[in-house]
């Protein structure tokens, strides 16, 4: 709830509580004026009264002893732990990075492997696609050789027919090639 959900009369008195956590400081102010105040009020002699006050110091310097003691040994604590959880998640990193590398040296190998498979396959394709353009070549220099030689027979036959030399066989045969 805020303040201003409350109102208030200016002239009539009002207590404001707070809260704070009690720690060892308020402890031992207490201790303290506890101690003197039964020093004060009790019916006892000096020398009791400062043997009293002596023990009472004892207690009240052990008792802050232990105290920072209990205060060291949960920094302590807490140090430790921050740093174990710290180590584990540094160890957790580097399992992730060692992961991821070797994720990543895996994808680059097989990819060299799948690039050399490809240049292989690309390689003995284009050695067959050699080897049929050069048969096709070859089988079209043999047919154009082939139709030269046909070619070169008519007209060595038309002269001859010219000359008279040449027969009707060869009249026939020459028109059935055309």
């Amino acid at each position: 709830m805020r303040d201003d959900d409350y109102e208030f009369d200016d002239d009539e008195p009002y207590v404001v509580i707070e809260r704070q956590s009690a720690g060892i400081g308020s402890f031992l102010v207490g201790a303290a004026i506890g101690a003197g105040l039964a020093l004060l009020f009790a019916p006892k002699s000096g020398v009791e009264t400062r043997r009293e006050i002596k023990r009472s110091a004892n207690r009240v310097r052990r008792a802050a002893q232990d105290a920072a003691s209990d205060a060291a040994s949960r920094v302590n604590e807490t140090f430790q732990e921050a740093r174990r959880q710290v180590e584990e998640r540094i160890d957790a990193a580097r399992q992730a990075i060692e992961l991821k590398k070797s994720q990543v040296q895996r994808a680059m190998d097989a990819g060299r492997d799948a690039a050399r498979e490809a240049r292989l396959d690309l390689e003995e394709r284009l050695a067959q696609t050699k080897a049929a353009y050069n048969a096709g070549a070859e089988v079209a220099r043999d047919a154009h050789e082939e139709r030269e030689a046909r070619r070169a027979a008519r007209a060595q036959r038309r002269r001859t027919t010219t000359t008279g030399v040449g027969s009707q066989a060869d009249l026939d045969e020459d028109l059935d090639e055309v």
